[in-house]
């Protein structure tokens, strides 16, 4: 084709003319830049294409446009002709006699003596002494640990040729961790069961959720912040039976001794919080919604970390710090429990028919499953599919299937190599949509064919390249749109949080990985040190009454560096203003927020019997607060298998002086379930 009139085709959608030709003065800068810089139409259209989007996704092609256009392709040359130009000078460049700072040692010598370009600095000599004697094997092992959901997975280093075949892992079915393995599993029934055997009830309105993003007015932040701190003030005052007068402003000088309530806070929006940057911010009611720093010299055992809402009780003499005695709880939210007579309907519903022998009775199997749901080398969703596998050799009675799906960070969809499925006739026209519907509708919509009574449950995540909603609290999937509408009623679209009833006990969850960001964020002293870290996190999540406790939650640029390959795979993304120091295309998402509606990522009314914080830690299961609290891990690594949990619940029993009594009959589904972390 002349190359005149594939400009005209490639360029004619983009100008603003009444009939969309390409003006001759407009195809004569093409045409000058395709000389400039030795590029094709189509590469040039591509170029075009990123500059759009760098300039906000409106721009329409016209002479002045087209010139910007071209001076920004320049300045994008000359600018990499100077880093390399800068690169070379610098691997020539070695220190003639190499001098041990102040207080430096043999690496920080040896530092002086290699040439190190600068693109890429080592850090501290502490860094260095630790990578120079590092085995390749623990370097790995090391960056293995990624960063929060709604963070980013690290990549490999430069050069990791490694592949990782899915169907050659070892160990697969293997328990990580378990609790109750006293209970025993039950064999798959011989017939599928007549009806599906939980019921499923929502606790959450998810009609809330549907709200538009991106129209958060500070007014009404501030408010939705404000509010919370006064909400756990009244809920210390009716729990404790106090006076208003017992409460005070921490930052009014005052020789008394007052409680105050406020939310933590750094004094820098730098770094990590500390015991001397600590401060409490008050509300504007009862603290001017001023901040104090805080004094902790006096405590024996906290936790603290940003966002948190606490009642201390101490003195400010001195009018600049106050000095903190005693941290104050708050009460919980009440325990979930059923009368006798609900417990004996669902109690029915374990039966796989009416006929069923009672004495007989198969505990439910539930499956949890958290995103990534395929490795960073493929999108062939393998792990996805032995999942679904293992749900129905288990006879499941309900899977939850936690985002991210078609995860925005892994790196072939982050850089859009890769094969559009081959049913897609107009490949230019593919979405994100069709995607999912190719790689996770049709899995599930064969999954529920083959196990018809099963519920499946999908949670989103802020990592989901499809949804159209990216902020917490986030809604749902549209299902239909999905092409999820076809597999019934049994499977289920929920917002993100979510809480809802599964026959008589209520699981709680989110694809946040709220416990991950806590321990990122948080200060322990004294005998909290001695809490394992999982326990402290799910307790803080419990107290706080919320699935996202910490505020503001850790953002994109405290997250891990990307790796050298990546910052070259999106060097053609990269903004002028965009540095090593700021953000970039290629650096992790963080964590969204819409202040506004924090509130419907709060709990309700009841604590759940079942909490579910899906992390990058390792998968595990512990009590707290009488709660089961569920980390299934991710179901994929980088380049490994990961884990998933299966919950098995057996029948509540009912006592004959609970049943004579009538009241409502707590649920202790820790006492009655058996949760393993198994290897997928």
């Amino acid at each position: 084709m002349d190359d005149t009139a594939e400009l005209t085709e490639r360029f004619e959608r983009y100008c603003a003319t009444k009939d969309n030709d390409v003006p001759s003065e407009i195809l004569n800068e093409l045409q000058s830049i395709q000389r400039i810089f030795s590029i094709s139409a189509e590469e040039l259209d591509f170029k075009w294409q990123a500059y759009n989007m760098k300039m906000g996704g409106e721009e329409k092609m016209d002479l002045k446009t087209a010139r910007d256009f071209k001076k920004d392709l320049q300045d994008s040359l000359e600018k990499e002709s100077r880093g390399k130009v800068q690169q070379r000078g610098d691997a020539k460049r070695v220190a003639p006699t190499p001098r041990a700072a102040k207080g430096g040692d043999m690496y920080d010598m040896l530092d002086g003596m290699i040439a190190t370009p600068r693109a890429a600095p080592l850090g501290s000599a502490a860094k260095r002494r630790s990578n120079f004697d590092a085995p390749a094997g623990k370097a790995h092992k090391n960056h293995e640990m990624s960063s929060p959901a709604g963070g980013q997975t690290p990549r490999g280093e430069v050069g990791d040729a490694s592949v990782f075949d899915f169907s050659s892992r070892k160990n697969a079915g293997d328990i990580a961790e378990q609790l109750n393995g006293h209970i025993a599993l039950s064999d798959a029934p011989e017939e599928p069961p007549s009806e599906t055997r939980i019921k499923l009830k929502a606790n959450t309105d998810m009609s809330k959720f549907n709200y538009k993003t991106m129209a958060m007015k500070l007014s009404e932040a501030s408010e939705v912040l404000d509010d919370r701190i006064d909400e756990f003030r009244q809920l210390l005052q009716e729990h404790l039976d106090l006076e208003d007068s017992a409460f005070g402003n921490p930052s009014y000088q005052s020789p008394n001794e007052v409680i105050a309530v406020g939310r933590i806070c750094s004094d820098t929006s730098e770094g990590k919080l500390n015991a001397a940057s600590i401060v409490l911010e008050g509300s504007r009611r009862w603290g001017s919604g001023r901040r104090v720093p805080l004094t902790l010299d006096k405590l024996t055992s906290y936790n603290f970390f940003p966002g948190q809402i606490v009642a201390l009780r101490g003195i400010n003499a001195s009018g600049e710090n106050f000095v903190v005695s005693e941290v104050l709880s708050f009460p919980l939210l009440t325990q979930p429990a059923s009368t006798p007579a609900e417990l004996d309907t669902y109690n029915a519903r374990y039966l796989d028919t009416p006929e069923s022998d009672p004495s007989t009775v198969r505990p439910l199997t539930v499956l949890i499953a958290s995103g990534p749901y395929t490795t960073d080398q493929n999108l062939d969703f393998a792990p996805l599919h032995t999942f679904l596998d293992n749900a129905v050799s288990a006879s499941a009675d309900t899977i939850v299937l936690i985002g991210p799906f078609l995860d925005a960070e892994h790196p072939l969809i982050r850089s859009g190599d890769f094969d559009i499925p081959p049913h897609l006739t107009s490949p230019d026209q593919a979405t994100m949509t069709d995607l999912f519907r190719h790689f996770i509708s049709a899995p599930i919509q064969t999954f529920t064919s083959r196990l018809p009574t099963c519920n499946v449950i999908l949670v989103p995540s802020l990592r989901d390249a499809h949804h159209h909603h990216a902020a917490f609290p986030q809604d749902k999937f549209a299902k239909k749109e999905l092409g999820l509408g076809a597999a019934g009623r049994h499977v289920q679209c929920v917002t993100n949080p979510m809480t809802l009833s599964m026959n008589e006990f209520i699981v709680g969850m989110s694809s946040l990985d709220v416990l991950h960001m806590l321990q990122r964020e948080e200060i322990a002293g004294g005998k909290a040190r001695s809490t394992h870290l999982y326990e402290r996190g799910a307790k803080n999540v419990l107290e706080q009454r919320s699935f996202l406790p910490v505020f503001p939650p850790t953002g994109r640029d405290k997250l891990l560096a990307p790796s050298a390959v990546e910052a070259a795979v999106f060097k053609e993304g990269v903004a002028d203003g965009d540095t090593e120091e700021g953000p970039s295309p290629f650096l992790p998402l963080g964590t969204m927020v819409d202040t506004s509606y924090l509130k419907l990522g709060e709990m309700l009314n009841v604590r759940p019997d079942v909490l579910l914080t899906p992390s990058v830690l390792q998968g595990f299961v512990k009590v707290v607060e009488s709660v089961l609290v569920i980390n299934p891990g991710t179901l994929c690594k980088r380049r490994a298998a990961g884990t998933y949990a299966r919950l098995v619940v057996r029948p509540a029993d009912v006592s004959e002086e609970e049943r004579q009594r009538g009241a409502a009959v707590a649920h202790k589904l820790w006492e009655r379930a058996r949760v393993d972390i198994v290897k997928i």
